[in-house]
C-alpha cells in the first residue's frame, strides 16, 4: 500500500506539493518548518523532531501558506500558467515539512502524547485545505487559465497539471454557494476527527497482546516462540508466551498451530480489533463517516461518495468497478469450495472430527499444500532471510532498471532500526530509500511506502526523491537472521515497487510526482514487481540457507512455481469481500447502517464461504476509514491486479522478466511518467492495447470464460 500525504490532505497539499527544499523565504523558528539541509539536496531533520512542536509548527506553516496563497491572488495582472497554477505548485512548502514529521511519528512512532496532538492537529489541517480550495479569488484565477489555455501554448504535461488543479478546486466544492461551502468545510472537520479517532482505537486493539503457555506454541518455529517469549518477559509476564494482536504476529500462529483451541483464541482477538464494544469500539464512528461522506458527496452534486471518488480514477465509475469484481467472484469462491474439501478431507482423515473453521483454514491448506506439493512452509522459510531479500530485491532493480544502491550514515534517522540507502542510476544519484522494517509499539499494522520528497525539476533544478518502506517484521531477540514467510516476502518486493515507481519518477512539477496517479493504478507497478521475488535469478542468488549459506535447492524453488495457483480462492475471496463490502457501503447512500449487520447481511448476500472471513473486517478497515483514500477504492487492487497480469505477459511473450526492452518501455511509458498522462493512455501507450482479464484469471489458476 502507498500512503501519500497529498490525499490525506487533500487540495490544500496537492497545491502544496512542491519539493520541500528551494523556493521558501528564509529560515524558520520551529525546526520543523525549516528547510531541510545536508547532504543529497537536504534531508529531513529526525534529530530535531519534538512530539510539542507538531501544532505550533504547523500553525507557523500555515500562516507563511496563507501569505503565499494571498500573494497569487493580489497580482494585478491577467492570470497566467507561471503567475497561478505554478506559484500555487511552489507554495505551502512548509506545510509539507512539517505534515513529513507528523506523518512519520503518528504512523511509526505513536505515542499517547502523539494521539493527542492528533486529534488537535487533523481538523485543523482539514479546516485549512478547506479555506485554500474555498478561496473565491484564487478559484477565479485558476479557473481564468482553465478556460483560456487554448490560447498559452502549454506543454502536454502543463496542461494535465492545471486539469489536476482545476478540478481538485471542482471537486472539493469551489463552485459551490457559500452555505454549502460551510457544510463541506464542517464535514471535513469532523471527518478527520473521526478519522484519527478510528485509527487509534484500531492502534489500541493491535496493541493488546495475548498471552499464552508454551505447550500452546506446540508447531511453531523456535525463532516465534523466542519472540513470543521476549514479549511477555518485556510485559513483565516472564515465563509465558506473547503474541501481538498484528497480521505479523497472527498469520504465522494460525498457519502452524497445532493446539486448534489456542488458534481460535488469536484468531478472534484478531478478526474482532475494533469491534469489542467499550471505549474503543470503532462501529459507531462509521455509522458517522458514512453518513458525512453521503452527505458532502450530495453537496458536491454526485449520487454517493463512491461515484465522487471514482470519478477521476482509471474505472471512471462504481458500476465498472464492480463489474471487474463480480466477474471474479464466482470462480474465486468456487475455487474455495474445491479448497475446503481437500482440507476436509484431510481433517478427516486425521479423526479431528471437525469441520472447517475460520481459524482452521491456514493451518489445514498447509498441510493440503504439503500432501500436494510435497511443500511446507516451513522447509521455504529457513532460505527467506530477510535481509538477504533486501539484497536481492535492489539487485533486480538494477538489473531491470539500472539502479544501484549505496548505505549511507550521514542523515539522521527517527529510529535505530531505520537504514538508508543512496539510490543511483546511469552514474547519476536519483534519490534515497529509507527502510523501517520492524514492528513496534506505537506503529500501526501492516506495509506500505511514503514520499517524503517528491521529484521534480521546476526553475530547472533538479529535486531528488526521498521514498520509505515500512514494514512489520518481527525482530528476533538474539539478533539472529529475521526469517519470514513467502507472503510477507512478497509483500517486501511489493512494497519495493511502489519505491521504485517514486524513484523512477521523470517530471516537471512535484504534484504529477511518482505515485501520485489513480488509486487503481497506482497498485499496478507494485504488484508487478512481485513477480522477480520467483524469479530463479534471485532465488538462487538471494534465498540463502541462514545456517549454511546455500541457495534454495531447484526442487524447492519448481514445487513453489507448481504451487503457484495454490489457496487462490481463499486469497481472493478474503480480499474482494472487503473491496465488495466497501463499495456497497458508499453505495448505501445515507441509510442508517449497522456496520456489523450490514457486513454480515451482505456478505450472506453474496454467498460467502462460512470458513473464511473479510481480509479487513469493517470495525477494522483502516484502508477505509482512518482516510478517504481507499474509501470506495478498495477494489483499486484487483483493477491494479488485471493490469499486472497483463503486462507481466508482456515481459513473458518476449522470453522472461529480465528483458530490458519490455522494462524500457515500462519506464518511458509508466514508471517515469507520474501523472503527466491519464493512466488509462499510458498503459496503452506501453501495452499497445487495453488490459482485459484473461491473463488475471490465468494468473490466479482460474477458468477463462
Amino acid at each position: 500500500m502507498t500512503i501519500d500525504r497529498r490525499t490525506t490532505l487533500g487540495l490544500m497539499a496537492a497545491a502544496a506539493a512542491a519539493p520541500t527544499v528551494g523556493f521558501a523565504q528564509g529560515a524558520a523558528p520551529n525546526p520543523l518548518t525549516a528547510v531541510w539541509t545536508g547532504p543529497y539536496g537536504g534531508v529531513p531533520a529526525f534529530d530535531k523532531v519534538k512530539v510539542s512542536d507538531f501544532e505550533p509548527a504547523f500553525d507557523d506553516a500555515m500562516t507563511m501558506q496563507r501569505k503565499e496563497i494571498d500573494a497569487i491572488t493580489r497580482v494585478k495582472s491577467m492570470p497566467t500558467f507561471d503567475n497561478t497554477i505554478v506559484a500555487l505548485e511552489k507554495s505551502g512548502q512548509a506545510v509539507e515539512r512539517v505534515y513529513t514529521y507528523y506523518g512519520i511519528w503518528s504512523g511509526n512512532l505513536s505515542s499517547p502524547e502523539v494521539q493527542a496532538a492528533s486529534k488537535v492537529i487533523s481538523p485543523k489541517l482539514a479546516a485549512f485545505s478547506d479555506e485554500i480550495s474555498q478561496n473565491e479569488a484564487l478559484f477565479q484565477r485558476v479557473e481564468s487559465v482553465y478556460q483560456n489555455q487554448d490560447k498559452m501554448n502549454l506543454t502536454p504535461e502543463q496542461k494535465r497539471l492545471l486539469w489536476v488543479t482545476y478540478i481538485g478546486f471542482v471537486r472539493s466544492g469551489a463552485k459551490l454557494s457559500a452555505a454549502s461551502k460551510t457544510r463541506i468545510a464542517e464535514i471535513n472537520k469532523e471527518l478527520a476527527g473521526l478519522f484519527t479517532q478510528f485509527s487509534d482505537n484500531l492502534l489500541h486493539d493491535e496493541e493488546q497482546v495475548t498471552y499464552l503457555t508454551k505447550a500452546q506454541l506446540n508447531g511453531m518455529p523456535q525463532a516465534y516462540i523466542d519472540s513470543a517469549a521476549a514479549t511477555a518477559k518485556k510485559n513483565g509476564k516472564d515465563g509465558q508466551y506473547g503474541i501481538v494482536n498484528t497480521r505479523s504476529a497472527a498469520d504465522p500462529f494460525l498457519t502452524f498451530a497445532t493446539d486448534r483451541s489456542a488458534r481460535e483464541i488469536i484468531w478472534k482477538a484478531f478478526v474482532n480489533r475494533g469491534d469489542n464494544g467499550g471505549a474503543h469500539d470503532n462501529n459507531a464512528l462509521i455509522s458517522k463517516i458514512l453518513k458525512l461522506r453521503f452527505e458532502r458527496a450530495q453537496l458536491l452534486g454526485y449520487a454517493t461518495h463512491a461515484h465522487w471518488r471514482l470519478e477521476n480514477a482509471m474505472a471512471k465509475t462504481p458500476d465498472n468497478a464492480t463489474k471487474l469484481m463480480e466477474a471474479v467472484w464466482p470462480a474465486a469462491v468456487a475455487r474455495v469450495k474445491e479448497e475446503v474439501a481437500d482440507m476436509q478431507k484431510i481433517a478427516d482423515s486425521e479423526g479431528a472430527k471437525i469441520r472447517i473453521a475460520p481459524w482452521d483454514y491456514r493451518f489445514y491448506a498447509e498441510k493440503v499444500r504439503k500432501a500436494r506439493y510435497d511443500l511446507d512452509e516451513n522447509a521455504i522459510k529457513p532460505y527467506m532471510q530477510l535481509d538477504k531479500l533486501v539484497e536481492g530485491m535492489f539487485w533486480a532493480s538494477g538489473q531491470i532498471y539500472g539502479f544501484s544502491f549505496e548505505p549511507v550514515t550521514d542523515v539522521p534517522v527517527y529510529h535505530e532500526d531505520v537504514r538508508v540507502w543512496k539510490v543511483n542510476r546511469a552514474g547519476k544519484m536519483i534519490g534515497l530509500f529509507y527502510f523501517d522494517p520492524y514492528a513496534r509499539q506505537g506503529k500501526r499494522s501492516g506495509a506500505w511506502m511514503n514520499a517524503y520528497r517528491s521529484q521534480s525539476r521546476m526553475d530547472g533544478r533538479d529535486i531528488l526523491t526521498i521514498v520509505s518502506n515500512n514494514s512489520n517484521f518481527i525482530k528476533t531477540a538474539d539478533g539472529s537472521p529475521v526469517l519470514i514467510s513467502w507472503d510477507d516476502a512478497s509483500t517486501l518486493f511489493h512494497e519495493f515497487g511502489h519505491a521504485i515507481h517514486g524513484l523512477l519518477s521523470n517530471v516537471t512539477y512535484p504534484s504529477l510526482a511518482g505515485t501520485s496517479v489513480a488509486r487503481d493504478y497506482v497498485e499496478f507497478p507494485s504488484q508487478l514487481n512481485e513477480d522477480w521475488l520467483g524469479t530463479p535469478e534471485v532465488l538462487n542468488k538471494f534465498a540463502l540457507h541462514y545456517e549454511t549459506g546455500k541457495p534454495i535447492p531447484a526442487d524447492l524453488v519448481a514445487k513453489i512455481e507448481k504451487a503457484d495457483t495454490f489457496n487462490q480462492g481463499f486469497g481472493t475471496v478474503e480480499y474482494l469481500a472487503s473491496a465488495l463490502i466497501d463499495m456497497k457501503l458508499h453505495l448505501a447512500g445515507g441509510a442508517d447502517i449497522d456496520a456489523d449487520a450490514f457486513e454480515r447481511e451482505e456478505l450472506t448476500k453474496l454467498g460467502m464461504p462460512s470458513e473464511i472471513v473479510m481480509r479487513h473486517r469493517t470495525p477494522q478497515f483502516g484502508h477505509v476509514f482512518s482516510g478517504d483514500g481507499y474509501s470506495a477504492g478498495y477494489y483499486s487492487y484487483l483493477w491494479s491486479d488485471t493490469l499486472t497480469a497483463d503486462c507481466a505477459e508482456a515481459f513473458t511473450e518476449k522470453g522472461g522478466f529480465y528483458d530490458k526492452t519490455v522494462a524500457d518501455k515500462l519506464v518511458k511509458e509508466v514508471l517515469s511518467r507520474g501523472n503527466t498522462v491519464d493512466p488509462a493512455e499510458a498503459y496503452r501507450n506501453f501495452r499497445g492495447r487495453d488490459a482485459g482479464i484473461a491473463p488475471l484469471m490465468r494468473k490466479r489458476g482460474f477458468p477463462v470464460t
